[in-house]
């Protein structure tokens, strides 16, 4: 059986592969409608429609080439219906890890399925 950590850990995986693929619609079935975004610089991005139009953006240049999140630990609340993802996070362009840094994530199931309620960037270089 997976546990429910396994579960948010091989989405997270699978979203890793979407971004390095520049693949932002495949994205939408990870993000729930309201997802609240805070960036590495700290500005918010509110909904799923956003979250995905500012990745396109960002999908669109051609130096970009990933963001690779690692999870560290995932901490589910009492009910198993909600879980705090923490890890570290690296941006890439021109083939070069740029930017880093450590994230938080709260993932909510809803109907069988782990998205993301809310994530939080935190730029360290």
């Amino acid at each position: 059986m997976t546990t429910p950590q396994d579960a948010v850990a091989a989405r997270r995986k699978l979203t890793n592969k979407l971004i390095a693929a520049k693949d932002a619609g495949r994205l939408a079935p990870f993000l729930a409608p309201d997802v609240k975004v805070i960036a590495g610089d700290g500005s918010l991005i509110l909904g799923r429609e956003e979250v995905l139009a500012a990745l396109a953006g960002q999908f669109a240049d051609p130096a970009f080439v990933a963001y690779v999140r690692t999870t560290v630990r995932i901490e589910l609340d009492a009910t198993g219906g909600r879980a705090a993802e923490h890890g570290t996070w690296v941006g890439t362009t021109r083939g070069v890890p740029d930017t880093r840094g450590d994230y938080l994530a709260t993932w909510r199931k809803v109907t069988g399925q782990w998205v993301i309620e809310n994530e939080l960037f935190v730029t360290l270089s």
